[in-house]
């Protein structure tokens, strides 16, 4: 291979390390929950982009041409040179993405807000290889700018204020915008179109008011049905069914087993940052001939600052047989997660029964 086929090689490798080895990087650091010290760091991202983007408009309207490249050294090294302020960019914009994306993946409890993060997801890996378009399409520039910022103000709102009042996803999307516009409005011959980035905030509100964003900065850390619940010294403690071998990918049986008059009881442990408070609630739903049915809902006020989440529990006496959901939710509507159960009558084998505590 000679130096022309692995500078070629390089250059279409970069965009995919550069995707995976941000990615660990952020899955690692940043953990289950989003301290300050991520917002500042994102922020100064953010910031970077920002005035990156401004001087990209400047040096387009001042007509600066790219170089005219060859098969030399000298000429390829100019071109990298004129390529690293996108590159740089593309960093700024990866390094947001990716964490946000961790983030709302790790709040995402249904499929509407699955749905969301994938949309996100594909968004962080468009990003990786949309480097060089960065500057020479500058609608692309600000929306994802606009997506960027919508996403950080609507984690860091709620967070500094401690609230998460519904206003404040409206106003930090709202600012979002506002400042990608302005941005716009600065930059020299204010290239580029600013509708795309108008339509990623009328998407997002849309989601939202259908259920599809995930309630961040909540994280569900623990979710049971089971029976025979105690709560002692501090420890909650219930009993469930355990899931067959093969599904591995949940935490207890799809089937749990009721004894005639007994209660089912459900547990949540919900984490949400030091400072911050939010209404959540328990539902229980079975499903009818006419869909799905409320049974039973408890409200209670949750605080933040517990690593292991805010413990909440309920029960249902008696639940008939049947297909249930077991919900964990914000006062307003948010669904933070859904378990869906099978009630059926009867006790459970004793070999299938584990004790799950809730710390």
């Amino acid at each position: 291979m000679n130096s022309i086929q692995l500078w070629t090689l390089l250059r279409q490798l970069y965009p995919v390390a550069a995707f995976l080895g941000g990615f660990v990087w952020d899955a690692l650091t940043i953990g289950q929950r989003i301290r300050v010290v991520d917002f500042w760091r994102l922020g100064a991202f953010l910031l970077g982009a920002a005035l990156l983007t401004l001087w990209l408009a400047r040096r387009g309207a001042r007509g600066v041409a790219a170089p005219v490249t060859d098969q030399s050294l000298r000429s390829r090294c100019r071109s990298l040179v004129w390529q690293a302020p996108y590159l740089l960019l593309q960093f700024f914009f990866g390094g947001i993405f990716s964490a946000l994306f961790i983030l709302y993946f790790k709040s995402s409890g249904h499929l509407g807000t699955w749905l969301t993060a994938a949309f996100l997801g594909a968004l962080l890996i468009g990003n990786e290889f949309a480097g060089d378009h960065y500057g020479q399409r500058f609608t692309l520039t600000w929306a994802l700018f606009a997506l960027n910022a919508i996403l950080l103000f609507n984690f860091a709102l709620p967070h500094a204020l401690g609230s998460l009042n519904p206003l404040w996803f409206y106003a930090s999307t709202a600012a979002g915008l506002i400042l990608t516009l302005l941005l716009r409005w600065l930059a020299p011959g204010r290239p580029g179109r600013s509708g795309p980035a108008w339509s990623l905030a009328g998407l997002l509100t849309l989601a939202f008011s259908f259920d599809m964003i995930a309630p961040v900065p909540l994280v569900k850390r623990q979710m049971a049905v089971g029976q025979e619940f105690v709560q002692a010294d501090g420890i909650y403690t219930l009993q469930i069914e355990r899931a067959a071998w093969w599904q591995w990918w949940r935490d207890q049986a799809s089937t749990v087993h009721v004894p005639e008059g007994g209660r089912l009881y459900g547990v949540s442990a919900v984490f949400a940052p030091l400072g911050v408070t939010a209404s959540l609630e328990h539902r229980w739903e079975t499903h009818a001939a006419t869909g799905w049915r409320l049974v039973y809902r408890r409200p209670f006020q949750s605080t933040g600052g517990r690593d292991r989440g805010f413990r909440g529990y309920s029960w249902v006496l008696n639940p008939p047989p049947g297909d249930w959901r077991f919900i964990v939710a914000t006062q307003d509507g948010r669904t933070i997660d859904v378990l869906r159960v099978k009630v059926e009558r009867g006790a459970p084998p004793r070999e299938e029964v584990r004790i799950q505590d809730f710390n």
